[in-house]
């Protein structure tokens, strides 16, 4: 049966936007920056990409996106935070009061992994996927502790950089920023299995 592409809109207020639309191209989807809240009524997931949290989190507030993304998880539509992206969707920031979305139930540390000047790559083992994948750590969170309703995917080093809770997907890392689709292409096996829910 013939079946229209996923439309991924991917929040475009600042941070790794092109290189997620890239990636979502890549896999097959209808790529759509977010400009206005007005557009989440057309897409069927949402992105929110790397750059950094205050800014992402103050532009959200600003436009009216807080509510708005809110109401777009209420309905089951996925949403995959990648680094920055995972802070604005968590319920504890350590060592701020204020939190943004919160969304996923678990606790990040801001900047856990050091300055952009340590920033690095590794192979990372995901649960369930059959290889490796590449990981690109900047500047990145790392997430404490998450409740019992978080699967944790992905682990480095004890911590944990990879989280999936129902239809909200998070790392710490950087997947669009590398070669390998692997994430995209789970995220859109996300929003399909709640497009058929």
């Amino acid at each position: 049966m013939w079946c229209n592409p996923l439309r991924i809109g991917v929040l475009s207020l600042q941070g790794a936007v092109a290189e997620h639309i890239r990636m979502i191209e890549n896999v097959g989807a209808i790529a759509i920056p977010i400009k206005n809240v007005e557009q989440l009524n057309h897409i069927d997931g949402l992105i929110i990409p790397g750059g950094e949290s205050t800014t992402i989190g103050k532009l959200m507030h600003n436009y009216g996106f807080v509510g708005a993304i809110k109401h777009f998880s209420d309905l089951q539509k996925p949403i995959f935070g990648t680094c920055a992206g995972l802070i604005v969707l968590a319920t504890e920031i350590k060592h701020q009061q204020e939190t943004y979305l919160a969304l996923m139930n678990m606790s990040v540390v801001r900047n856990a992994y050091g300055r952009q000047r340590e920033s690095f790559e590794v192979d990372l083992d995901l649960k369930g996927w059959r290889q490796a994948i590449k990981a690109v750590f900047i500047r990145a969170p790392l997430i404490e502790q998450v409740g019992p309703e978080v699967e944790v995917l992905a682990t480095h080093k004890e911590g944990i950089v990879a989280v999936r809770q129902q239809h909200l997907l998070a790392t710490s890392f950087h997947p669009e920023l590398t070669e390998d689709q692997s994430m995209h292409e789970y995220f859109l096996g996300m929003v399909k299995e709640y497009q058929s829910n």
